[in-house]
């Protein structure tokens, strides 16, 4: 049963979830051969005040340097118990 954990920044829509989603499980089907009904993928969404880059919460971060992850719109982080 393989699990995808994804932390994001709050404030995607559904719609933009299911996409998300539905991505992810193809590249696993594609890429890791998982059974598409075996895989759970879950998305947590964690608000800026409580994620943290270099010592500063996100709530502190300034505009010019986005949000922790360095570009995009939503930190990307390593795996959980990757590293």
């Amino acid at each position: 049963m393989p699990v995808v954990i994804i932390e994001m920044y709050p404030g995607r829509t559904p719609e933009q979830k299911r996409a998300l989603v539905k991505a992810v499980t193809e590249a696993m089907v594609e890429h890791a051969g998982a059974r598409p009904d075996h895989l759970h993928v879950i998305l947590h969404e964690v608000a800026p005040e409580n994620w943290a880059l270099a010592g500063r919460l996100g709530t502190e971060r300034d505009s010019a340097s986005g949000p922790p992850g360095g570009g995009g719109d939503a930190p990307s982080t390593p795996e959980k118990g990757g590293g």
